[in-house]
């Protein structure tokens, strides 16, 4: 009985030596099989520097004039409606004629008689008529021939026609209205061309002036399109608030787009600079303890795996809050945007590829 048990006994403890043995062997295998760690990278790039800003603007006419009449009368035809177009030439309002006419008629006839007073006196001269009487009968017919050009003129002027293709933007008067000369009566803006007004920075303005290149854009609420936009004038001096410089942009009006003068717009404002370098984000930069700045370059040693080189850089500050690098970077290179001051020089890692891997 005694051997038995120190058969079993022997049994028991020979399996346990067994797998404490195995446990020891999958210990040490561990570590060496351990992942490496996954590192967000970006590929370098040299981008075109360019800045980009958006704005508000509204649209105004070309030119808006405030048509009157240069006589006075009763108005006696008004055609024009508001908010319609009329072409160059077409009939927008018509003083009472009448008066005009008449006046006409009567300094024609006082303009014959005067030309007959002098033919008359030039035939009786040197026999009863003297020259001073001559010399007034001929000062009379001239103030009767400037007489009647002004009555022919106040007759043109008793019609107003459009002066350009415009839109009928309101009428200031009623038909039938007796107005003086020089009363406003329709107020006509001139829509052969779209203009936007826009308040512009000054940082932007002078950075505008020295561009090579400045691509301008403009979206309207009605359209997805964006049209291009041509600088047609630009204040020199700033608004009172806001230290702003107004600019005014022109384009010609595309078929099919209906804009009115106070529509508003949407400005994209785009210009090249010369700044250079290579734009990466702030996380892939990292500070030294000398206040120095570097980033981790890739260095693949597999389809996924590689090692980081810690690489000195120059950067500084974009308007947009991410880093211009300017030396130390090659374009083509693969460096680290997140998580740097985890990261080590000669650290083996593999391209983070997702939360998913």
């Amino acid at each position: 009985m005694i051997t038995k048990k120190l058969v079993i006994g022997a049994a028991v403890a020979g399996c346990i030596g067994l797998a404490a043995i195995a446990q020891s062997t999958t210990q040490e295998e561990t570590p060496a099989e351990m992942a490496l760690k996954p590192v967000k990278l970006m590929l370098v790039e040299e981008a075109e520097a360019t800045l980009t800003r958006q704005f508000f603007g509204k649209v105004v006419a070309r030119k808006t004039v405030d048509l009157a009449f240069q006589v006075a009368g009763q108005i006696q035809d008004f055609p024009v409606i508001e908010g319609t177009r009329i072409e160059q030439g077409a009939l927008v309002a018509q003083l009472d004629l009448r008066p005009f006419e008449l006046a006409l008629e009567q300094a024609r006839l006082q303009k014959e008689q005067a030309d007959r007073t002098v033919d008359r006196l030039e035939k009786l001269k040197g026999s009863t008529v003297g020259q001073v009487a001559i010399d007034d009968a001929v000062t009379s017919a001239g103030l009767a021939e400037i007489a009647l050009e002004n009555a022919e003129i106040a007759l043109e002027d008793a019609t107003l026609l459009a002066p350009f293709d415009a839109l009928v933007a309101s009428r200031s008067v009623e038909n039938f209205t007796t107005i003086s000369a020089g009363t406003p009566v329709v107020r006509l803006h001139d829509m052969s061309e779209i203009r936007v007004e826009v308040d512009l920075p000054e940082v932007l303005v002078q950075k505008a002036g020295l561009a090579e290149k400045v691509n301008v854009l403009a979206k309207f609420p009605s359209s997805a399109t964006e049209y291009p936009l041509e600088v047609r004038e630009l204040t020199a001096e700033t608004s009172a608030i806001g230290q702003t410089y107004s600019a005014t942009f022109g384009m010609q009006a595309p078929e099919g787009l209906s804009v009115l003068p106070g529509s508003s717009v949407t400005v994209t404002a785009t210009l090249a600079q010369d700044d250079g370098g290579i734009i990466v984000p702030a996380s892939a930069i990292a500070i030294d303890t000398d206040g120095s700045t570097y980033v981790y370059v890739f260095r693949p040693t597999g389809a996924a795996e590689g090692s980081l080189t810690k690489a000195m850089v120059t950067v500084e500050p974009t308007d947009d809050g991410e880093v211009r690098v300017v030396s130390g970077l090659t374009p083509g290179e693969e460096i680290a945007v997140a998580g740097v001051n985890e990261l080590n020089d000669g650290m083996q890692v593999r391209r983070f590829a997702g939360f998913g891997n």
